[in-house]
């Protein structure tokens, strides 16, 4: 066994200078044995603190088995099924349409195969719990047809937490704490980051500048729990190592079953194919047809079944795999955004050891792609502003730009001016905003949080109604949002309006805060309030109803349009 290791340190010492990596870790194991559990580098690079096996690291996508797991342990059992519709058993869940209403399973949403876009804006630095993302998957629009092409998608995973929570009463947290990693011996596993900053031992995000090599430190992420069953355990090499070596044993760890023989062999089963991209861009051959089933990955390394799964969250990168057949299996953590490949890199040239093959130039191959793509990146980023249209001005004061804005996914982004600058706030970041030309502002490119660009557009009315920004996966627009109606004003408007003709029209309060304009015949026009007492529906948005007092008693109601005033007398 050492043999096969043997030079393993210097190498990787090698490796790591050569990709400025500031911490990295090693556990592999082998039938059920720990053979290796190793830090290399740094687990703070600022402070100098030598990366353990003990060092708490954030798994990320790595979590996802651990969800498919205890889902699938909840089919076992009755409480789901892997291939019926999911509303079966949880008939809250909703999606965009019927047709996935009635047709969407557990496995789909487990193997990323809904086609439905995957939003990370909903949830990355985001404070949506677990239920604000579930009951937001009817408002996610597939760009794929269902089950025909590999869709990532980590709402899924927090949308199957929640389910699980509802069918079982115990949190998703609870769950996989009871069945997988009290039992697992897992003891150090946690799952919020405040109980890594708690812990003496833990990893901190380093990277390296767009445009050097300096490293720098990377804000920490703490805004993960809405989203927990898709990526938000930590963990580090010992605890992986344990399980891995219940996989390795097909559940069972030290004679205890742990996990159902059944539910590991669902969660292996091929669901997705997915393309040889490393084959059809690059032309490398180790790594081939791969697939997803439920939480991991298959495919085939140097002729030789290979189950694995990688992990990216905030600067951290992780690989935990496995050879069910040779029995060996290998976790690897990479601190940094520039090297995150190593995680990749690393276990592919420790199987080449233990499959006795010769070592395939994974770093001399991708070392130099990866040096050419920042070189290119930073020559791309110099012509930034090429298609800024010069000795324009904003359309409005740039007072007039500041609003709460809305979208049905996202949290809400909001626009303020602070010392007569805008700024945009969005999840947990503001950013300045300068002016590019006409209604679009831009923030700084900035080195964490990249660079965002704002479209506002206009009402008929010549008001800042929305803006529009490049999100996750397309153009995204979000509406001001309105201020709410007075209670007590809008009491005094519902009533009976004529016009001269003597054509009646009704104003009725639905609730508290919503009116409807009602014109027989036609459909109901909710009124949203525009400013003081004029308000606008969404189905004509260049009409103004606006109403006029006197006495503090309505009098009438004038639709502004286009081609005329019409006053509606109150009767």
């Amino acid at each position: 066994m050492l043999n096969k290791l043997s030079g393993l340190d210097d190498f990787v010492q090698k490796t790591l200078a050569d990709w400025n990596v500031p911490g990295a870790g090693i556990a592999v194991v082998q039938a059920e044995e720990l053979i290796l559990a190793k830090g290399y580098g740094f687990r703070d690079y600022g402070a100098k603190l030598p990366f353990t096996p003990q060092t708490l690291f954030p798994i990320a996508s790595n979590t996802k088995l651990f969800t498919a797991i205890v889902a699938g342990m909840l089919v076992e059992e009755g409480l789901l099924t892997w291939d019926k519709p999911i509303r079966d058993a949880v008939p809250s869940i909703r999606f965009a349409s019927n047709e996935l209403n009635n047709t969407v399973t557990l496995r789909d949403m487990l193997a990323h195969r809904t086609g439905i876009n995957r939003h990370d804006s909903m949830w990355f630095r985001s404070d949506f719990s677990r239920k604000d993302l579930f009951d937001r998957l009817c408002h996610m629009q597939p760009s794929d047809p269902l089950r025909q092409n590999f869709v990532y998608n980590n709402v899924m995973y927090a949308a199957v937490g929640h389910a699980m929570e509802l069918l079982t009463g115990q949190s998703w947290e609870t769950l996989v704490q009871q069945r997988l990693l009290g039992p697992a011996g897992m003891q150090d596993s946690v799952f919020t980051m405040p109980e890594v900053l708690a812990s003496d031992d833990h990893a901190v995000p380093y990277t390296e500048r767009r445009d050097s090599t300096e490293l720098f430190r990377l804000p920490t992420y703490e805004h993960m729990l809405g989203a927990g069953p898709a990526g938000g355990l930590n963990s580090n090499l010992q605890d992986m190592a344990r399980w891995l070596l219940t996989l390795l044993g097909e559940g069972q760890l030290q004679g205890q079953q742990i996990i159902p023989q059944a539910v590991l062999k669902a969660t292996m089963a091929p669901s997705m194919a997915i393309p040889n991209h490393m084959l059809n861009i690059r032309g490398f051959k180790e790594l081939l047809n791969t697939t997803y089933g439920a939480g991991r990955h298959t495919g085939v390394y140097r002729g030789h079944l290979m189950a694995f799964h990688g992990g990216s969250l905030g600067g951290f990168y992780s690989q935990v795999s496995y050879l069910p057949t040779e029995r060996v299996g290998v976790v690897t953590f990479v601190i940094g955004h520039h090297c995150a490949l190593l995680a990749d890199l690393l276990t592919w040239h420790l199987y080449d050891r233990f499959l006795a093959q010769s070592p395939a130039p994974w770093n001399e191959r991708y070392l130099p792609i990866i040096l050419k793509a920042k070189a290119w990146a930073t020559s791309s980023r110099s012509k930034a502003a090429s298609d800024q249209v010069r000795n324009t001005k904003p359309s409005h004061a740039l007072a007039d730009y500041c609003g709460t804005f809305a979208h049905p996914l996202y949290p809400q982004l909001k626009i303020d001016l602070h010392e007569a600058v805008l700024r945009l706030s969005f999840r947990a970041s503001t950013l300045a905003l300068a002016h590019v030309h006409y209604d679009r502002f831009d923030t700084e490119d900035d080195e964490v949080y990249g660079k965002w660009s704002v479209n506002f557009s206009i009402d008929p009315q010549g008001q800042i109604t929305a803006l529009t920004m490049t999100l996750d996966e397309a153009e995204v627009v979000f509406t001001r949002c309105p201020e709410l109606v007075d209670p007590a004003v809008a009491a005094l408007l519902p009533g009976t309006y004529e016009t001269a003709s003597g054509f009646k029209c009704q104003v009725v309060q639905r609730n508290e805060n919503t009116l409807h304009f009602v014109e027989p015949g036609q459909i109901d026009k909710p009124l949203i309030l525009y400013r003081d007492l004029q308000f606008r529906s969404p189905s004509a948005s260049n009409v103004i109803y606006k109403f006029s007092t006197k006495d503090g008693v309505v009098t009438d109601l004038t639709l502004k349009t286009p081609n005329g005033e019409y006053v509606l007398a109150r009767v």
